[in-house]
């Protein structure tokens, strides 16, 4: 069985930093503060993504920009505030794409808004990486090992994640598919705790951002055996991809940059504008990349394009899963 999210070849079509400071300050009325609502917690690269581009949207519209850490309801609090913020480009949602695709399909009613109709998308910043990492005391250096390893006894099949009803969480189902293997997920409060346990020899083997893991890979404290990127990544270049194992789970993360529906279009185009612009500045571009993330900087219609793409594709897996989340 396969199972593919393809990426997109994907560019900015608008430029909005080089406009007259006349026109940049039309997109937000005068002297209200932007605020940036991001509903996770501070810290990590998704929130030092959304404060380089708070920077930038403030020096492109002369608005003062805030982040606002909105916590809650796994992120469902900060969206639900964006949705009844108003139309008018002072109040922005930022978010990794897990809200907006994949928990529509498990939270149903309880999720109190429609990403497709309560919202306007703007951008996709930034896409990053997911991995399998294993411990020092798996006798397996591939893939290929790894699951006749697991085969031989699926009492092992046990893989950590930063939590349940997210990505790491689905490809891990999905690569148990492909092999025939009954993965058991373990949730855990973050990334840094899964990766602790596989660095200590406590759990097999953990499924994490590859951002998360590259570090560790590197010094030798955990062995990354494959990475679900269509193709190798540039934080550990020296590990293969499963598609070369022959496993074709491939699968990627996104941050996505959203407004209220019915934030007028040219708004919507200038903000996205602004952060195309940022992606592209070289120094911004770099430091990006430092916290393990690879650049974007999307049109409005191509986001919504991914959003529609990966919430279709990932609803038959979720739902074959049997995946109930806790309310």
């Amino acid at each position: 069985m396969k199972f593919r999210v393809a990426g997109l070849a994907l560019c900015a079509a608008l430029t909005f930093s080089g406009l007259p400071m006349a026109q940049r300050v039309a997109a937000q009325p005068a002297g209200q503060p932007i605020r940036i609502i991001y509903p996770f917690a501070p810290g990590g690269q998704g929130d030092a993504l959304v404060r380089l581009l708070a920077d930038h949207i403030q020096k492109a519209t002369g608005n003062t920009t805030i982040v606002e850490n909105r916590t809650g309801a796994g992120g469902r609090i900060g969206v639900r505030a964006v949705r009844d913020a108003a139309p008018d480009g002072t109040t922005l949602l930022y978010t990794a794409f897990a809200v907006m695709a994949l928990y529509p399909h498990f939270y149903g009613d309880k999720l109190e808004f429609n990403p497709f109709t309560d919202f306007a998308p703007v951008s996709q910043p930034a896409t990053f990486d997911f991995a399998l990492a294993v411990a020092n005391n798996v006798p397996s250096a591939s893939v290929k090992e790894l699951v006749a390893w697991l085969k031989a006894d699926e009492k092992r099949a046990t893989y950590g994640t930063p939590g349940t009803g997210n990505l790491p969480h689905f490809l891990g189902l999905a690569f148990g598919r492909a092999t025939g293997i009954n993965m058991q997920v373990l949730p855990y409060r973050g990334s840094a705790p899964a990766a602790n346990d596989v660095v200590a020899g406590q759990l097999p083997m953990a499924l994490l951002g590859t951002g998360d893991l590259a570090a560790l890979h590197n010094a030798g404290k955990l062995r990354i055996v494959g990475t679900f990127s269509k193709e190798r990544t540039q934080q550990a270049k020296d590990v293969p991809t499963l598609s070369e194992f022959g496993v074709d789970v491939v699968g990627y993360g996104w941050y996505g940059m959203f407004a209220p529906a019915k934030t007028p279009p040219d708004i919507v185009r200038r903000i996205s504008g602004i952060v195309a612009a940022a992606v592209r500045d070289p120094a911004t571009r770099q430091k990006i990349v430092n916290v393990g993330l690879d650049p974007t900087g999307t049109t409005p219609e191509e986001l919504g394009a991914i959003l529609r793409r990966d919430h279709d594709y990932w609803g038959p897996i979720i739902k074959a899963s049997g995946f109930k989340p806790e309310q």
